[in-house]
C-alpha cells in the first residue's frame, strides 16, 4: 500500500516524461533528425554527468554544458549561454517536477519572491545588456564566478554541510532579499551566461540563512528551472531565436537530461552530498584555469588582472555574506559566532 501511495504522487512526473518524450519523439521522426542526434553524441555524453550535477547541487546542467561547447568544442560563448537555458528548461524542469512531487523542504518565502525578480530581470536582461558584451566576456564571468563558488567549498565544506534548518528572519527580509536576488542574477548573470542565478540563490541560502542543504539544493533548483523557461520564452517570442546549433544539440541531450537531473535530485536526498560538491568544486577551479588556458590569446593582462579581481571579489562578498549570517543566526538565538 504504501508503494502504491508514493507511485500516486508521483503520477505527475510520470505524466511530464511521458508527455516529454513523446514530443521529443515526434520532433526527431517528423523531421527525419536521427542523423542530427547521433552527430551530436559528445554533448549526449557529457550532459549524462551534467544533468546528474544539475539535480544533486546548485549548479545548472548548462555548467557543464557551456564548457563542453565553448572548451572543448571551440564552439560561440553564446552558444553555450542558449544551449544552457534550453537543456535546463528540460533538466532543471524534470527535477523541480519530482522535487515538488516528494514534497521535499523548500524556502518558499524567498523562493517565490525570486521568481518573480527572475521574471522580470530574464527579459530585461537578454534584451538590453547581453547584447553588449564580448564572447570573451562571457566566458570570463562565468569562469570567475563558478572558481569562486568552488573555492568557497574546498574551503567550508565542512561547515557548509553541517547545517540543519534555517535561520528564522523577518518575512520582509525573505522578499527583500529573494527579489533581489531573482532579479539582478538574473540580469546580469543568467542574462548572459545561461547559469548562475540557483548558485547565487543558494549562496544566500547557505551563508546567510545557515539553510541545510536538503533545503538550498531543492530551492535553487525550482529557481533555475523557471529561469531557464523564461529564457527560452525570451529567445523565441521576443529575440531572433537561437544561436546556431542550439536546437540540434538540446535535440541529442535532452532525452538524458529529462532522467538525469531528476536522478541526481533522487540519489543525493539519500547519500552525504560532501563527495559530490567537493568533486564539483573541484571541476570549478580546473575550468577556470583551462579558461584562461584556452583564451591565452585573447587576454590581455589587463584582462587577465581583471579576471583575478573578480574572484577575489566574489570570494570577498561570500566572506562578508557569510559574517552577516553568523550575525542573523546569533540574533536569532541558533548559534555563536563562527566567523
Amino acid at each position: 500500500m504504501t508503494v502504491l501511495v508514493r507511485l500516486r504522487k508521483l503520477l505527475p512526473f510520470f505524466i511530464w516524461l511521458a508527455a516529454f518524450y513523446g514530443a521529443w519523439a515526434f520532433i526527431v521522426v517528423s523531421g527525419d533528425s536521427w542523423d542530427t542526434v547521433l552527430a551530436h553524441w559528445p554533448m549526449t555524453v557529457a550532459m549524462a554527468a551534467g544533468s546528474y550535477v544539475a539535480g544533486s547541487t546548485p549548479m545548472g546542467g548548462g555548467t557543464v554544458g557551456f564548457p563542453v561547447l565553448v572548451l572543448m568544442l571551440d564552439m560561440p560563448a553564446t552558444l553555450g549561454r542558449d544551449f544552457s537555458f534550453a537543456v535546463q528548461s528540460i533538466g532543471m524542469t524534470s527535477a523541480s517536477i519530482l522535487i515538488l512531487c516528494r514534497r521535499l523542504p523548500l524556502e518558499w518565502p524567498m523562493l517565490r519572491a525570486a521568481l518573480l525578480g527572475a521574471l522580470i530581470g530574464t527579459p530585461l536582461g537578454a534584451i538590453f545588456i547581453a547584447p553588449l558584451v564580448s564572447d570573451l566576456f562571457i566566458k570570463l564571468l562565468f569562469a570567475s564566478l563558478w572558481c569562486s563558488f568552488g573555492l568557497l567549498h574546498l574551503r567550508h565544506i565542512s561547515e557548509i554541510c553541517g547545517r540543519h534548518g534555517v535561520t528564522p528572519v523577518q518575512p520582509s527580509f525573505d522578499r527583500n532579499v529573494g527579489f533581489g536576488v531573482g532579479f539582478f542574477g538574473a540580469l546580469t548573470v543568467a542574462s548572459i551566461t545561461g547559469v548562475g542565478i540557483d548558485m547565487m540563490l543558494y549562496m544566500v541560502l547557505v551563508l546567510l540563512c545557515h539553510a541545510d542543504l536538503k533545503i538550498a539544493i531543492p530551492t535553487s533548483v525550482i529557481l533555475m528551472a523557471f529561469t531557464s523557461l523564461v529564457g527560452v520564452a525570451t529567445k523565441a517570442f521576443l529575440l531572433d531565436g537561437f544561436q546556431p546549433g542550439t536546437i540540434e544539440n538540446w535535440l541529442a541531450a535532452a532525452p538524458v537530461v529529462a532522467l538525469g537531473a531528476p536522478l541526481g535530485a533522487l540519489v543525493v536526498s539519500y547519500i552525504d552530498r560532501r563527495p559530490t560538491l567537493v568533486f564539483v568544486s573541484l571541476l570549478c577551479v580546473v575550468q577556470f584555469v583551462w579558461t584562461l588556458l584556452h583564451e591565452r590569446e585573447a587576454l590581455s593582462w589587463w584582462t587577465l588582472a581583471a579576471t583575478l579581481l573578480g574572484v577575489g571579489l566574489f570570494l570577498w562578498l561570500f566572506r562578508k555574506m557569510q559574517r552577516l549570517g553568523n550575525r542573523l543566526e546569533r540574533r536569532a538565538g541558533r548559534g555563536d559566532d563562527t566567523a
